[in-house]
């Protein structure tokens, strides 16, 4: 296991990750495309919102399963709640403190052939 503290652009929300990381993952859908996540997959039992929490708001879309969480003060995303396998959520690599994207292979997730609607 590997752990990293992790925060958004202003500090407001503050989490910690304690998980084996295997890979990032990048996603095609519309949302992510526009704001070129690069993730890591962590169980929700791996993740902890350290504080904060009251600064995080939500964004639903498309089936509403999955919940993208950033901050309400500088608008980074943080983390968002995996629609694939609620379980789960991935990671913005670039909130985590002392982490190199370099150490870990990129996998390319097909999230747009999971749209329920066109453009959506």
């Amino acid at each position: 296991m590997t752990a990293f503290k992790g925060a958004c652009h202003c500090g407001a929300v503050r989490f910690a990750i304690d998980a084996a990381l295997t890979e990032m993952t990048t996603c095609d859908c519309t949302l992510c495309v526009k704001k070129n996540a690069l993730m890591i997959k962590v169980h929700e039992s791996e993740l902890a919102v350290t504080a904060g929490g009251e600064s995080l708001a939500t964004y639903r879309w498309n089936t509403g399963v999955a919940q993208h969480h950033f901050c309400t003060t500088c608008g980074v995303y943080t983390f968002h709640r995996k629609r694939s396998d609620p379980a789960y959520f991935g990671v913005n690599v670039f909130c985590l403190e002392g982490f190199d994207p370099a150490s870990l292979p990129i996998r390319a997730t097909d999230g747009i052939g999971m749209s329920v609607g066109p453009g959506v």
